[in-house]
């Protein structure tokens, strides 16, 4: 089971004070979480990707390339890479070169983000979001699979005998996440190739999301890729925490009641009740977590959002030494208890190389039973 954290890289004021971070600081502030993340012992951070004030992550592969530098173990993914206005050609070479200078300590979340109008930013239609997600990553699983690419579709110019550059490390692409809080179809497309489904977890209640992680891992047993239990999931959740209830309340109570996201709508205790976010104490964080194997079945990653809102660098790296002392190494322990030998674990490098290595020895000694490696 893996624990992190995931950034959207809002710069919001902060209610109680008025003041507003620059996007230099709100950038700055950003690596400081990631290194306290490897720090506490979280195993990934994760940065969204906006091309839209106020938000600062535009170039996610630039900051996980920086971040990747002053860390050692900790997996650098996305929360959202946007398979539907980026290119597949570049988004294959960007995150190769990324698992090159990190040692392979990265993977990526793909989605459509909810945005409009960077569609036509990037001169797409919305109203094409599916048929380019689904096109789009067609090209991209095929760029890191196969070195002279041939490729035609409706969405770019053509491919004749292209080589995306440099290759995935060890001959063994990142390993990606689809991304969604409301559409089966990408369920659906995660399930087809075997990847991981990250479900959002945050805003909606439970309910949808059972919905939509039944359906994947249904999906991926028919696909062929094992049974719906060995199927990789992901969840987000929301916490604040303070090592008392009602002080945890009392503080992020402003934040809540301010957010760009979800300020202004359903009361605090409202949407504690009816979705994952949880405001109180480190053991009200872990009885609250372990529920949603409950609902969702054993996984392999759980992604906090920690810093948002316009909530202070030191609040939030306050709140990530509560998750790394006091929270994570108790979902850890309660998660693996019981655990089925047959659940994948969280998904990493080293693992992808030698499963890879294990399907090449296992079509090697098939090639044998069958003759077909015989020479003639």
């Amino acid at each position: 089971m893996q624990f992190g954290i995931f950034t959207v890289g809002d710069v919001t004021p902060d209610p109680t004070n008025g003041t507003t971070p620059s996007e230099h600081e709100r950038i700055k502030a950003m690596v400081a979480i990631a290194r306290k993340a490897e720090e506490v012992g979280l195993d990934v951070f994760a940065t969204g990707e906006h091309h839209n004030p106020p938000f600062v992550p535009s170039s996610p592969t630039t900051m996980l390339g920086y971040i990747a530098a002053r860390t050692e173990r900790l997996i650098l993914s996305t929360s959202t890479t946007l398979i539907t206005t980026n290119d597949p050609v570049k988004i294959a070479e960007d995150f190769a070169m990324l698992q090159h200078l990190a040692d392979g300590r990265v993977d990526l979340m793909l989605g459509r983000g909810n945005t409009g109008p960077v569609y036509p930013w990037f001169g797409q239609d919305i109203r094409q979001g599916i048929p380019l997600a689904i096109e789009n990553y067609a090209l991209l699983h095929q760029l890191w699979r196969e070195d002279v690419v041939d490729w035609e579709g409706k969405f770019r110019t053509p491919l004749q005998g292209f080589t995306s550059t440099p290759r995935p490390l060890d001959g063994v692409a990142p390993f990606v996440w689809h991304g969604s809080i409301r559409s089966p179809e990408i369920a659906e497309q995660a399930a087809y190739y075997g990847d991981g489904f990250f479900a959002n977890n945050i805003f909606w209640p439970k309910e949808h999301f059972i919905r939509l992680i039944d359906l994947y891992r249904r999906r991926f047993a028919h696909y062929g890729h094992g049974t719906p239990e060995q199927a990789v999931v992901g969840l987000g959740g929301q916490v604040f925490m303070r090592k008392n209830s009602q002080d945890a309340v009392r503080e992020f109570r402003p934040y809540f009641d301010n957010a760009p996201v979800y300020g202004h709508g359903p009361s605090l205790e409202e949407f504690t009740e009816q979705t994952p976010l949880t405001v109180g104490s480190p053991q009200e964080v872990i009885d609250k977590t372990l529920t949603f194997r409950e609902s969702f079945g054993d996984y392999q990653r759980q992604l906090f959002l920690m810093d948002h809102a316009g909530l202070p660098l030191k609040t939030v790296l306050e709140q990530l030494d509560l998750l790394g002392e006091e929270v994570v190494p108790v979902l850890r322990r309660e998660f693996a208890a019981g655990r089925p030998a047959g659940v994948p674990a969280g998904p990493t490098h080293a693992a992808l190389v030698a499963r890879a290595a294990a399907d090449a020895d296992g079509a090697a000694q098939a090639g044998e039973h069958t003759g077909t490696d015989t020479p003639a």
